[in-house]
């Protein structure tokens, strides 16, 4: 039944329709999870529910105690209702005036407190998720810098991220999402910087979404918010990252949490933003320049060193005689483009692998398969030396690329380039890296042109990409968001 066609019950006056209503909808009674704890007070039913394992017990048993104390203190002609809402110690109390909103809020981890003859129940928010501490991300690891990221409690992410950024213009809206899953999704952004248009697309984007659950979490929402098609380029950036979140969010961007999830989405973002990375920032502008030029480097190597190595290979005309060297000096019976192909397919086979095989053991095997394996199918014929040479210094290029969905594209492109050149030689590298070129640029992702600042052109924002610069200097917010203040700092004067 879906939630326009569901009818809305208020809350009964009886305690055993509400019971009953329970035991219907959600299985009181049969699943061992859900609970009802009933008191008499004051001659009067108040039943709570709630779901173990989702709250936090200690909170349960101190109101429980608060609200038993008023058959001691209280006369019976007492408001009952009144009462009882002033004795739950906590600080997040809530009416509620249906029975879908008291499922849904049970089933979200608080607990709900329903009196005899009362036409309003009481959501308390003792919500206690099982979930681990913040700890440094492993894919963003930064040798100088805060080691806490974000975790699967959407709570304690916007938590993290309030702690870097005290500014009361900073909101946190939040919606559900998901017909059964109801997982809760919120938008960040700082009011005064942000967008409006960006944010009433994102929210209405979100406000949009049918489904029956999101158990896939912020991979879900991005494909129903940008409709990505097979294009393999990401639209958005993923960090785990709180300082990195907040570093955006005072851009001028806005980031969507996803409970359940331990990444956030940053939107919107260009190709650059994907190549970027919070080591950059923790040092001085000169080292965070070398290493930006350093992963430029890598990330244009792995995508282009292995299609231009085979294009020489086919016609050694193109190399001057100083570069003659290039090339196999052996003789092999099979094609240097399916040597590529099997060898580059070998390392995506390892890295799943690594994956999939416990740590202790990832180690190990990466041993076995660089040293045997690899040993052994240059000595069989399979593999000339060059060829593992290539894919290797290729293969370390995509992973100095720090956005992982950005560097599986990267291969993509590469792999489409390989074929395209056994194919058609020189034509074939000018026209795939053409098309390539020509894709990326008329990409667009929420109206944002993908390779802004190259094209179209900023001047400003083009060096910013080249060059780390000092915060000092760094006055102006990125122009590509359209912040409603372009201002990080007051101009000179003020």
């Amino acid at each position: 039944m879906t939630k326009e066609n569901e009818q809305i019950w208020p809350i009964p006056e009886s305690l055993q329709e509400i019971e009953h209503y329970m035991k219907q909808r959600v299985g009181l009674g049969v699943s061992f999870d859900f609970g009802v704890r009933k008191l008499k007070i004051l001659k009067r039913e108040v039943h709570f529910y709630w779901v173990t394992g989702l709250c936090d017990t200690g909170f349960i048993t101190d109101i429980v105690e608060e609200l038993v104390d008023i058959n001691d203190h209280e006369k019976l002609s007492a408001d009952l209702v009144k009462i009882v809402e002033n004795r739950i110690v906590n600080q997040s109390v809530s009416p509620i005036k249906t029975l879908e909103e008291m499922v849904t809020q049970v089933l979200s981890g608080l607990i709900v407190i329903v009196v005899e003859g009362a036409d309003t129940a009481y959501a308390v928010d003792v919500r206690n998720y099982p979930g681990r501490t913040p700890q440094e991300p492993d894919t963003e690891k930064v040798v100088r810098g805060s080691r806490d990221g974000f975790v699967e409690n959407i709570a304690m992410n916007t938590a993290l991220t309030r702690r870097r950024i005290r500014d009361e213009k900073l909101r946190f809206e939040i919606v559900k999402v998901g017909e059964r899953s109801k997982t809760d999704v919120a938008i960040g952004y700082i009011l005064d910087i942000a967008d409006p248009d960006l944010v009433n697309i994102i929210r209405k984007e979100l406000n949009a979404i049918k489904i029956d659950g999101i158990p896939m979490a912020d991979k879900t929402i991005e494909e129903f918010i940008l409709k990505q098609g097979y294009n393999p380029y990401p639209l958005v950036r993923y960090t785990e990252r709180p300082d990195v979140a907040a570093a955006h969010l005072l851009e001028g961007h806005v980031i969507i949490y996803v409970d359940t999830s331990p990444s956030v989405i940053i939107t919107p973002t260009t190709y650059f933003h994907h190549v970027q990375h919070a080591e950059e920032f923790r040092e001085a502008p000169v080292m965070g320049t070398f290493v930006r030029w350093s992963r430029f480097l890598g990330i244009l190597t792995s995508i282009f060193l292995l299609p231009l190595w085979l294009l020489f290979v086919l016609e050694p005309s193109l190399l001057p005689d100083r570069l003659s060297f290039i090339g196999p000096n052996e003789q092999t019976n099979i094609p240097i483009v399916v040597q590529i192909l099997l060898a580059d397919f070998g390392l995506e086979f390892l890295k799943i692998a690594a994956i999939h095989t416990p740590t202790p053991l990832s180690t190990a095997m990466g041993l076995i398969a660089a040293v045997l394996i690899g040993q052994i199918a240059i000595e069989v014929g399979l593999f000339v030396h060059e060829v593992i040479l290539y894919v290797a210094i290729s293969g370390i290029g995509t992973f100095t690329t720090p956005s992982y969905e950005l560097s599986v594209a990267n291969k993509i492109g590469r792999i489409t380039l390989l074929i395209l050149v056994s194919l058609f030689h020189t034509p074939g590298f000018v026209i795939g890296g053409t098309l390539l070129f020509i894709h990326l640029v008329t990409t667009r992702t929420f109206n944002t042109p993908y390779f802004w600042p190259f094209l179209p052109f900023e001047p400003k924002g083009f060096l910013q990409i080249i060059f780390r610069r000092a915060i000092p200097g760094s006055i102006l917010r990125p122009s590509i968001v359209h912040p409603r203040n372009r201002y990080r700092q007051p101009p000179a004067g003020e």
